[in-house]
């Protein structure tokens, strides 16, 4: 027992590079925040941008997605980058573009000025993420305390989700619409030199050239898929050449990118990361428990709104709560991880955000605080258990030398998921809204057709009715939605329980002490098993930080 707390001690020592790791741990979560916020803070700015710059359909589109966009595209390049020439140094080479896109993007006169400042802003995004979940692998080599960080980074990206649009209404309120990018740059300028003075550089294993040709095909299919998904989720038609181009093109661009990457001796991703359950089943469940949530907030914010008529600032309330859980789930995911285990912990918390969408499921027409509290409690701590746990598996179980090609598939995991499940969900809440407006009792054909796109469009439709048709129409819409709603959350529910199967096939327990029983002498990378974990000398001397080959020797001999 001796053994290995003194060979955990020369892990953290290496790692922290002389920095308090957990001072590092906040330089990253409010790098995690700042892209968080900014992945929401515009949706409540939208209508002061259209007053403002006057974009028309096609430019507010990518005014609104270009960020997602973009950052889901580059995560995997510049996750391998930062393996490649040093994570700090792609974390601070981010801070700097966020801050110039922010300033880009406050001061922007017109729609095509900040469609490039978001771009700007994704780019910065891409290098920002993956690099704070890569170097928090390498200052927490510890699982034990790699999981209460992980649990506190987790728990900050629920935070920033749901201040985006509170923090963004209260800039409204007092500032222009250029406020909600200008509040990045003085958090900004803090974090460079705080970032450049305290956080450790650290890369992988330096073999190899970086597939440059490989990162940007993966940069383009994954382009092309995201934005196949986005149009599909906007209700774009399946058959429309700009949908379907993008995704087959995305497609076969990822397939090359794989078998690319299958054949070099060097790959930007090592794919035999996927061999290995814990991993692949993990990468599984983000993109199922996003999938439900995504698809899940967006329909949710639209009953508040328009079926139980809340404002923007009491949706925001009342979805708080979810938020808050959310935050709980992560704190104590530390704890919940190292009792009960990877399989029972994300299998637990797929089942218990089934047992919220199915109690959610008895929502009306009328409102019931209640239920909706109870509803979004257990969203929020079931959905959050299941990130948390499936994160610290992917990210325990990748090689420390491949830490920011793994983050970068887990981030990447993340926004898919995100797309597909407003893209998924969004048809089939179309499919069970639509028939109910087909026979409205005075309503013309046409206007029934109109109103059958959305609830929103069905209030205008009513409202240029008027009268008794134009009632009619509102109730049959408001109706139609609420059946949609049931339909949906029943088919999140089924999604989720699915999610639970996968996870039967995690580790059951959690495994804290594999870094201290490695083998005192590593075989070569190349012909090392894909489950056998990293030794400390190999993490020590991907910091840069030598540990004295008598201490090493004799922590393994007292190990």
């Amino acid at each position: 027992m001796a053994g290995t707390t003194t060979a955990a001690a020369l892990r953290r020592r290496a790692a922290g590079a002389g920095a308090n790791r957990w001072v590092v741990l906040v330089v990253l979560c409010v790098s995690l925040l700042l892209v968080a916020v900014d992945a929401t803070v515009l949706h409540v700015a939208v209508p002061a941008v259209t007053e403002d710059l006057r974009p028309d359909a096609m430019q507010l589109l990518w005014i609104v997605d270009t960020y997602p966009l973009v950052c889901a595209s580059l995560l995997i390049l510049f996750g391998t980058l930062g393996d490649k020439v040093g994570r700090r140094r792609i974390l601070l080479l981010g801070y700097a573009l966020f801050g110039v896109g922010s300033g880009l993007a406050a001061l922007a006169q017109d729609a095509q000025t900040l469609i490039v400042a978001r771009a700007l802003l994704g780019v910065g995004g891409a290098m920002i993420m993956p690099a704070t979940l890569s170097i928090l692998r390498q200052v927490f080599p510890d699982r034990r305390e790699r999981a209460m960080a992980i649990g506190i980074w987790s728990a900050v990206a629920a935070v920033g989700a749901a201040v985006g649009p509170l923090l963004g209404g209260f800039l409204l309120e007092h500032f222009w619409w250029g406020s909600v990018f200008l509040v990045n740059i003085p958090l900004m300028l803090v974090s460079l030199p705080v970032g450049r003075l305290l956080l450790p550089e650290s890369t992988g294993d330096g073999e190899g050239p970086w597939d440059v040709v490989g990162a940007l095909m993966a940069a383009a299919g994954l382009f092309g898929v995201v934005l196949g998904v986005k149009r599909l989720g906007a209700g774009e038609p399946v058959a429309d050449a700009f949908t379907v181009l993008p995704l087959a093109l995305g497609a076969v661009l990822i397939t090359l990118f794989v078998r690319r990457q299958r054949r070099r001796p060097h790959p930007l991703v090592d794919l035999r990361m996927f061999a290995r359950p814990a991993f692949s089943i993990s990468v599984g469940c983000i993109v199922l428990a996003m999938l439900a949530l995504v698809g899940l907030e967006l329909i949710a914010a639209q009953y508040l709104q328009l079926v139980l008529g809340l404002s923007p600032l009491r949706t925001g309330l009342r979805l708080l709560p979810l938020t808050v859980a959310a935050m709980a789930a992560g704190l104590a995911g530390a704890r919940l991880l190292r009792r009960f285990g990877p399989r029972r912990m994300v299998c637990a918390g797929f089942c218990l955000t089934a047992a919220a969408v199915v109690t959610l499921t008895a929502m009306g027409g009328a409102d019931n605080p209640g239920l909706l509290l109870a509803g979004f409690v257990l969203l929020g701590f079931g959905l959050e258990t299941t990130l948390f746990g499936a994160y610290e598996s992917m990210l325990s179980e990748a090689p420390s030398a491949q830490s920011g090609g793994a983050s970068a598939i887990g981030e990447t995991s993340y926004q898919l998921g995100a797309g597909i499940g407003i893209a998924l969900l969004g048809t089939v809440m179309n499919a069970a809204y639509a028939p109910g407006l087909t026979s409205v009792p005075g309503v013309p054909a046409a206007a029934s057709a109109a109103a059958g796109h959305s609830l929103g469009e069905a209030y205008d439709v009513a409202g240029r009715l008027g009268g008794p048709a134009g009632a009619a129409l509102r109730r049959a819409a408001r109706d139609s939605f609420v059946h949609g709603l049931h339909v949906t959350l029943l088919v999140s529910a089924g999604l989720l329980l699915l999610g639970a199967l996968m996870a039967l096939r995690l580790p059951r327990v959690m495994q804290c002490g594999e870094d201290a029983q490695a083998p005192a002498v590593p075989a070569p990378r190349e012909a090392a098993q894909p489950r056998v974990p990293a030794a400390p000398a190999e993490q020590a001397a991907e910091v840069r930080v030598p540990v004295p080959a008598e201490e090493a020797a004799q922590s393994r001999v007292s190990a």
